[in-house]
């Protein structure tokens, strides 16, 4: 029992920690189990029938999937995770299979698994022990079977197993000539599209006119189109196949290209931004919409018969949305709308009556916060190009000379987008200032924004997000003083950089899973990635240039480290190696630099238990408060 003269103390104690940090003007502190803890609902779709809806939710506190009956309220949960939580899952055409992936402690050795609906019996579908799979491929007239990418025979290669649904059984289709980083089928479910690595960093589109023909290619995208162009899949009549091409252009077309002499036909195009997301016909085949997306998400529909229900959709719900699933008769569509100061709201849409119904949001506890806005930003690099970013700023405060947060997207080939981010949200709520920079190969702006960053690894890269660093400053946003600089995986590494290169412009550094030395991260790549060795290394640098590596590597340059840098890591993270973190550490301490290491055991790229979000967010947030002045919660 605690004692009247315990709690004074615990009061003293907590008045003390929080007293330079509370602000009248700032909001409710969102508490962070709303924020990172498991979502109430997420990721629903229909049976391809359309008699059932599955969503994710927590049972006994880990994420699985539940389904209910439509029209109903007989929501049950149909699997029994008790460890990561089940992430990625959809239906299986035959209407009483529910298939999701699952890895052991983060190693992405995934294994897909299927579960029965009626008797929640779960099969592991791939027994091959540390086997990945991936490239899961469905048709909705082979209700029961699975093409499906393993790499049983070399770790490096996938080769095309089919997965019987009815008998259990996975049996090799298709063995990989050794080039091949992801096949795909035609509208009769035939095996007759791949996609091959070259040497040069590009890939080439391979074909086969039946599937005893020899493989031919039909288009080669080279090193400098290979990151914004790729297949999207067969045309309706297998003629042709849909592609993102920058071949001719800077930024990625939506083209049509002709198997028989490989000529384009453009459907769509954007002179600023790459085309994005695509939405095709679940059984006609043909794309009806394809989204660009600059600052915010815009959708130009192909397929006139649907123009009328975007009209209507766009009515539901402030935001940006997307068309998340559907039924296989086209009459009802699950719609997410995305907000930027508030959670992802789910609608099913009728296209019968033109009508929506609010189905959820995935954190409904948000709605009773107030939530900063995210504002897009245009901030002009020193040697010119236009770094398309955005600023989240407290709310309730003047937003001038406040601490801030630079946060940097990993990946780097991936970019930063309007919307729900936890992080800023979190860290706005937090009384910091948020910049996201999109610098230089950041996906999307075009093929010669992406090209810009080959190389650039700790130069030119980071120059952005210095240059981003210097707008925040020059626009009264930030005290120059109070600056971190914080992300994961590309992000992790650019916060090492941060410190090391450039030690006089952040106060303190948060990196998370990120690279320290890129002599040892270029020689640990997976094997799986072993195809795209010759793209790593004409974008990072050659594993035989270890002099060049070493210069851009952050451990090399620890005796630099004049500020505080908190580390988190899984410990079997098979991207970004365990060693990677350990060797900075371990580098620091020899110098005797302090350093905060968090070490998770059963994690690996990113921390998916919500028990260690919430506690490296929770070190995080204090190191953050301690170093640049912002709240925290006890």
């Amino acid at each position: 029992m605690r004692t009247p003269a315990r709690a004074l103390l615990c009061l003293v104690v907590s008045a003390l920690v929080l007293t330079p940090l509370v602000r009248a003007d700032l909001p409710d502190l969102i508490p962070r189990e709303v924020l990172f803890g498991n979502p109430e609902k997420i990721s629903p779709q229909l049976s391809p029938d359309g008699k059932f809806l599955a969503y994710i939710a927590p049972d006994q506190g880990v994420l699985n999937v539940w389904v209910r009956t439509v029209g109903k309220t007989d929501d049950h949960v149909v699997t029994n995770d008790r460890d990561r939580g089940i992430r990625y899952y959809g239906w299986a055409y035959n209407n009483t299979d529910l298939v999701f992936i699952q890895d052991k402690g983060g190693d992405e050795n995934w294994h897909l698994y299927a579960v029965e609906m009626a008797t929640k019996k779960t099969r592991d579908l791939t027994k091959f022990p540390g086997v990945k799979a991936q490239n899961v491929m469905m048709d909705p007239n082979f209700p029961n079977e699975i093409l499906i990418g393993l790499n049983v025979d070399d770790k490096k290669l996938h080769d095309v197993y089919r997965i019987n649904l009815t008998t259990n059984t996975c049996k090799k289709e298709e063995s990989n000539p050794g080039d091949i980083v992801g096949w795909f089928t035609d509208t009769n479910f035939k095996l007759r599209g791949a996609l091959a690595r070259t040497m040069d960093g590009g890939f080439q589109l391979k074909v086969r006119d039946e599937m005893a023909s020899q493989w031919r290619p039909v288009v080669t995208w080279r090193s400098e189109d290979a990151l914004s162009s790729g297949p999207i899949g067969f045309t309706p009549d297998n003629m042709s196949i849909y592609a993102r091409s920058s071949i001719g252009s800077n930024t990625a077309r939506l083209v049509e290209i002709s198997l028989s002499d490989g000529t384009e036909k453009v459907l769509a195009s954007n002179s600023k931004v790459d085309a994005g997301s695509v939405m095709i016909h679940p059984t006609k085949h043909h794309i009806q919409a394809v989204a660009f997306t600059k600052d915010r998400t815009e959708w130009e529909v192909l397929d006139k018969s649907i123009k009328k229900d975007f009209k209507a959709i766009k009515k539901l719900h402030k935001g940006d949305f997307s068309i998340v699933n559907r039924d296989l008769a086209d009459k009802t569509w699950l719609v997410a709308f995305e907000t930027d100061d508030g959670p992802i709201y789910y609608y099913s849409y009728s296209r019968k009556t033109g009508k929506g119904d609010f189905m959820f949001t995935h954190r409904p506890e948000l709605k009773k916060y107030k939530l900063a806005k995210m504002k897009p930003v245009t901030i002009r690099s020193r040697d010119g190009l236009d770094l398309h970013s955005y600023l989240t700023l407290p709310v309730g405060v003047k937003p001038k000379n406040l601490p801030a947060v630079l946060y940097v997207h990993g990946g780097p080939w991936h970019r930063d987008s309007w919307g729900f981010d936890t992080h800023a949200q979190w860290l706005a709520n937090r009384g910091y200032a948020v910049l996201q920079v999109n610098f230089r190969g950041s996906t999307g702006f075009g093929k010669k924004f992406i090209n810009a960053a080959d190389r650039e690894w700790g130069g030119k890269m980071h120059d952005d997000l210095i240059d981003g660093v210097n707008w925040l400053i020059k626009e009264g946003y930030a005290d120059k003083n109070k600056i971190a600089i914080y992300g994961g995986s590309y992000g992790g590494y650019a916060t090492l950089v941060g410190l090391t290169f450039t030690p006089d412009v952040f106060a303190c550094g948060v990196d998370i899973v990120g690279p320290s030395n890129l002599v040892t991260f270029m020689n640990t790549i997976p094997p799986y990635w072993e195809p795209l060795r010759p793209m790593f290394e004409k974008r990072i640098g050659g594993t035989n240039e270890v002099a060049f590596l070493k210069s851009r590597s952050p451990l090399f340059k620890v005796d630099r480290i004049t500020k505080p840098l908190l580390i988190g890591q899984g410990a079997n993270d098979p991207r970004v190696k365990k060693a990677e973190s350990d060797q900075i550490v371990a580098a620091m301490r020899k110098a005797g630099i302090p350093v905060e290491y968090k070490l998770y055991d059963d994690e690996g790229h990113g921390f998916a238990k919500p028990e260690n979000r919430l506690d490296f967010n929770a070190a995080a947030e204090r190191f953050l408060a301690k170093h640049l002045g912002g709240r925290f919660e006890p």
